[in-house]
C-alpha cells in the first residue's frame, strides 16, 4: 500500500495552496510596482505547480500503473520549471540593474 498518511497529505495540499497564493501575490506585486519582470516570475512558477499537482494526483490514485505517465510529466515539469524560474530570476535581476543607474557621490574629506 502506497497511501500517504493524513499529515503527509496535509503537507502536500498545503504546499500546493501556498504555491498558488505565492503566484497570485507575486503577480499583484508586479502590478503594484509596475514591473513586468515580476509577472514573468509568477508565470514561471506554473510548471512547478503542475509538477506538484501531478505528484498529488499520482498519490491520490495510490500510484496506479495506468497513471505512470504522471511521473514522467512531473519530472518534465520540474525540469522545465527550474529553467523558467532561473530565466525569471535573471529578468528580475536585469530589470533592477538597469533601474539603479544612480552615480555615487564622491566622499568629501574636510581638513
Amino acid at each position: 500500500m502506497h497511501a500517504l498518511s493524513i499529515p503527509t497529505w496535509i503537507i502536500h495540499i498545503s504546499s500546493v495552496i501556498e504555491w498558488i497564493v505565492a503566484i497570485w501575490l507575486i503577480w499583484i506585486y508586479g502590478e503594484l510596482t509596475n514591473n513586468r519582470s515580476w509577472w514573468g516570475l509568477s508565470l514561471a512558477m506554473l510548471p512547478a505547480l503542475v509538477s506538484a499537482m501531478c505528484a498529488c494526483t499520482w498519490h491520490y490514485f495510490d500510484n496506479a500503473e495506468s497513471l505512470e505517465w504522471l511521473v514522467t510529466l512531473q519530472a518534465t515539469m520540474t525540469l522545465v520549471g527550474n529553467f523558467t524560474l532561473w530565466g525569471a530570476a535573471f529578468l528580475i535581476w536585469r530589470s533592477t540593474k538597469s533601474s539603479n543607474t544612480v552615480e555615487p557621490e564622491p566622499i568629501k574629506s574636510e581638513p
